[in-house]
């Protein structure tokens, strides 16, 4: 890199993980690009980064579920002049609520930005990270992935089969792309979602930092796949053998906290 500093780009980087990566990716002397939807707070987290670190943090103001957010953020990705080293690709939600009873539109925004928009920046970041022979991609996906329990866990499945793909295709190249699979993380995820978690047992939750020191840690190494806690790496190993009826009845033990207003929706980690 000639003695630049490496830049990473971070998608839902003001809250929950997403923060926690540009905390950490700025203590570690990365400069940043922010994108979310909130203008001012994409602001004050810049200026808290700047400050704190003295590090440069840009911003991009992008609603991925638009093709004019995600192209406003492809093009980022695609500046020869201003390379993008690390992508992070974190933002998403929950619709939090079982397909047979949703809305269709509701669906589809979900699927834009769980889907979507991990395909499109992907495509974007790699062709330049390739051509300089270094680079990172972490896909934000979810121990949920391993579990069918709605369209949520179908869309993080994709994004776990996608990375794997992606991963084996890169090998030599240098890049290196990581799945990163958290279980419940205390982030503002769940309140966004008025999911009631407040049943959760405390061993079942993971801290956002430790989420993102070993995400960082196992792309460090080459790994395709990562597991934070080992509660979930248990998680993880049980789902690749028992029957898929089985890991159904299996999750119906989490769906003890539900939304308020729908009784029947389900609860989702991450």
């Amino acid at each position: 890199m000639g003695g630049r500093m490496a830049t990473a780009l971070i998608t839902g980087a003001t809250a929950g993980i997403g923060h926690a990566f540009a905390r950490r990716l700025a203590a570690d002397g990365h400069d940043l690009v922010l994108v979310a939807r909130d203008y001012e707070r994409l602001e004050r987290t810049a200026k808290e980064l700047h400050e704190q670190y003295g590090i440069d943090a840009d911003v991009l103001v992008a609603d991925l579920v638009e093709d004019e957010g995600l192209e406003l953020v492809e093009a980022r990705l695609r500046d020869r002049d201003r390379p993008i080293d690390m992508l992070i690709n974190n933002a998403g939600f929950s619709v939090n609520r079982r397909f047979i009873r949703g809305d269709i539109e509701g669906e589809e925004r979900m699927l834009r930005i769980l889907v979507l928009a991990v395909m499109r920046l992907t495509h974007a970041a790699l062709p330049g990270m390739i051509d300089r022979g270094h680079g990172g991609i972490i896909n934000v996906s979810s121990v949920a992935a391993f579990i069918p329990q709605g369209t949520y866990s179908a869309h993080k499945a994709w994004v776990n089969s996608f990375s794997r793909s992606i991963a084996t295709d890169l090998a030599g190249t240098g890049v290196a792309v990581l799945v990163l699979c958290p279980g419940f993380t205390r982030t503002e995820f769940h309140e966004r979602a008025a999911i009631d978690m407040s049943k959760m047992p405390r061993y079942m939750w993971l801290e956002a930092d430790l989420v993102v020191d070993q995400g960082l840690k196992a792309l460090s190494k080459d790994a395709i796949v990562c597991v934070p806690g080992p509660q979930y790496k248990v998680i993880a190993t049980i789902a690749r053998f028992f029957p898929v009826r089985a890991l159904s009845r299996y999750s119906a033990r989490f769906r003890g906290a539900r939304r308020s207003t729908d009784s029947r929706s389900s609860v989702r980690p991450r």
